[in-house]
């Protein structure tokens, strides 16, 4: 395999393939977007005001994905990463028949289960193998490309299912939908996906003999060269400044989609508005988040990570507040937008700084450690909104809390954190 070329030109193929592979991850976890959470009461037998309750199958998700995304790193560096893409696929086979036959809220919450098995290993892998083809100042883009397809994927499915759920039904539109995306996509796997793990290992390789071209990064002296999974946990989460700044950001983000997901549909619904109109608004969210990576993701490429991480939290917040300072769905469109749009700064270029400062060897371990804090961050925000709303006895209490952590932790990157772009690294030393 010493004939491998890197770049996304030379492997077009394979790295396009890799981005269907992500849409379909995102249209699999964008159908318990809208419909389920907006009809957790009258579907599901969810009680009113029960927020701890609604919050138990994002907390549940959170959990579970967390902890495949550090199992899935280290599966994929033994097994390859188009093994760890399938079963991911396979753990999503039940999804659509527990949510078709389901008597109460507690089988949405194991369905919910089963589907953090299949994001922390599908997504971790097609982020991992478009890493592996490609060059390091090609990491922003990269990640752009791969978050964008992924949550254009989530955004369509949120619009579709709501419509599928007005024609057909809540359940029976959910469960045709469902099995028409997991069977496509384990086909699709199986026939014209590629492992990637012999890129890894060549990259490892010229790095090893001294043959690597382009920008060094500043990867961290104190770890061996080929560490077990303890030295990498400890490097990601608390060891190396850097990668603790990235961790916490991570985790932090994410309670803003915890609330998009469960809050944002049930204070809409409250409201007065349809399903169709909380998948139109909801949507707005994703298709701005999505589409607007292909853009911050080259960005930090030119400009450097550090910025447009601290930029999109502080947007993030004002997003979030902005939601509850008016009315109507023009100004919830337009707060979604201004949300989606500072997800879109911060998500690709968090991954693509961990990418970035993590040696070829143990890149897979570094992501998957860092996207296990990032989507720990479901479950633990799910837990503190739920016991905040319930506190306060109202939801928009929720929203007031994210907006702060969002602020504080965005000023956590910017006061802990620096810059990780290998090129802009080089130019600072040496200025």
């Amino acid at each position: 395999m010493t004939d491998l070329h890197f770049g996304i030109r030379h492997n077009l193929a394979q790295f396009t393939h890799q981005l269907i592979q992500v849409f379909l991850v995102g249209l699999t976890i964008g159908m318990m977007r809208t419909v389920v959470p907006a009809l957790a009461e009258s579907e599901f037998g969810v009680a009113k005001g029960s927020f701890m309750m609604l919050m138990a199958f994002v907390v549940s998700f959170g959990f579970v994905k967390g902890t495949l995304n550090f199992v899935a790193g280290r599966l994929s560096e033994r097994h390859g990463r188009k093994k760890v893409l399938f079963w991911g696929w396979l753990a999503a086979m039940p999804i659509p028949f527990m949510i078709l036959y389901a008597p109460t809220w507690s089988w949405i919450v194991a369905a919910t289960v089963l589907l953090g098995v299949n994001q922390g290993l599908t997504w971790s892998m097609t982020q991992t193998a478009k890493l592996d083809l490609t060059r390091p100042e090609q990491r922003g883009l990269t990640i752009g490309l791969n978050e964008f397809s992924g949550y254009f994927g989530v955004a369509v499915a949120g619009i579709v299912t709501g419509y599928l759920a007005a024609d057909l039904g809540p359940r029976e539109g959910l469960f045709t939908f469902g099995v028409a995306v997991t069977l496509l996509a384990g086909l699709l796997t199986l026939v014209w996906v590629k492992d990637t793990l012999p890129w890894a290992h060549a990259e490892g390789r010229k790095h090893a003999a001294g043959l690597a071209t382009g920008p060094v990064s500043r990867y961290p002296t104190n770890i061996s060269d080929q560490p077990t999974t303890w030295e990498v946990f400890t490097l990601m989460s608390w060891r190396d400044r850097r990668m603790f700044a990235l961790s916490q950001a991570g985790l932090v983000e994410k309670f803003v989609d915890a609330l998009v997901w469960v809050f944002y549909p049930v204070l809409l619904y409250q409201r007065g508005l349809s399903l169709a109109g909380i998948g139109w608004i909801v949507g707005v969210y994703g298709f701005v988040w999505g589409m607007s990576q292909f853009l911050t993701g080259h960005l930090s490429d030119r400009i450097g990570r550090r910025k447009p991480i601290v930029w999109g939290m502080w947007l993030c917040a004002g997003g979030v507040a902005l939601t509850l300072l008016g009315e109507g769905e023009l100004w919830w469109s337009l707060a979604a937008a201004v949300t989606g749009f500072g997800m879109a700064l911060l998500y690709p270029n968090l991954s693509a700084a961990v990418a970035d400062i993590a040696h070829p060897n143990w890149r897979g371990s570094a992501i998957g450690i860092y996207r296990f804090w990032r989507d720990l961050g479901y479950g633990i925000g799910a837990l503190l909104l739920g016991a905040v709303a319930s506190l306060a006895g109202h939801i928009e209490a929720g929203f007031w809390f994210t907006a702060v952590a969002m602020f504080v932790s965005g000023a956590l990157v910017w006061w802990v954190g620096e810059e990780t772009h290998p090129r802009l690294h080089a130019t600072q030393v040496h200025s």
